[in-house]
């Protein structure tokens, strides 16, 4: 099988189900975003990192996966491929537990610190833009609104976890200062 099909040299682009569409529509740009979001996480990944983090990440690097299918499917009747509010609870739980070994809040942080934690900063915004994405689409098409939350979870357990590799890393958070 060849990798290239030549089906989208007029610019559009097949969906789940055999519908084409603009490769510019926001369906496409969406997850596009959430493609790019978990090639960050693969930068994140070459980095050492503690076994429960790898392990939390490489599982979301799946997940992304499923956002993706999600979102390229429009016929939300076909159930197959969705993402659920059980992979919403359980990004939830990794950030109450991991939670527990940072000292909370007092100020805002800068993105930084280790290479890995600024790496996933990055990814953190790039699922922020992924999720407003989402929601643009969600005003044009009908989508399922499990991804909406997903990702916005997803992203602050991605601070979390940002903070928690540089705590690990005796690496002081950045605060931010006026």
């Amino acid at each position: 099988m060849k990798i290239y099909t030549k089906t989208g040299d007029d610019g559009n682009t097949s969906l789940q189900g055999n519908f084409r569409i603009a490769k510019s529509h926001p369906r496409i740009i969406a997850y596009g975003t959430i493609d790019e979001a978990n090639a960050v996480l693969g930068m994140v990944l070459t980095n050492s990192l503690d076994k429960d983090i790898t392990e939390i990440l490489i599982g979301i690097q799946n997940e992304l996966f499923l956002v993706g299918a999600d979102l390229s499917n429009p016929n939300l009747n076909d159930v197959k491929n969705r993402v659920s509010l059980r992979m919403v609870n359980k990004l939830e739980q990794y950030i109450d537990k991991l939670e527990l070994e940072l000292s909370p809040l007092t100020n805002f942080i800068l993105p930084g610190g280790s290479i890995a934690a600024a790496q996933l900063h990055y990814a953190r915004t790039v699922v922020r833009r992924g999720e407003t994405q989402v929601v643009q689409l969600s005003e044009k098409d009908e989508i399922n609104s499990n991804c909406i939350k997903y990702l916005n979870r997803l992203s602050d357990l991605f601070f979390v976890i940002g903070r928690l590799i540089n705590k690990r890393n005796n690496k002081e958070d950045i605060l931010w200062k006026i």
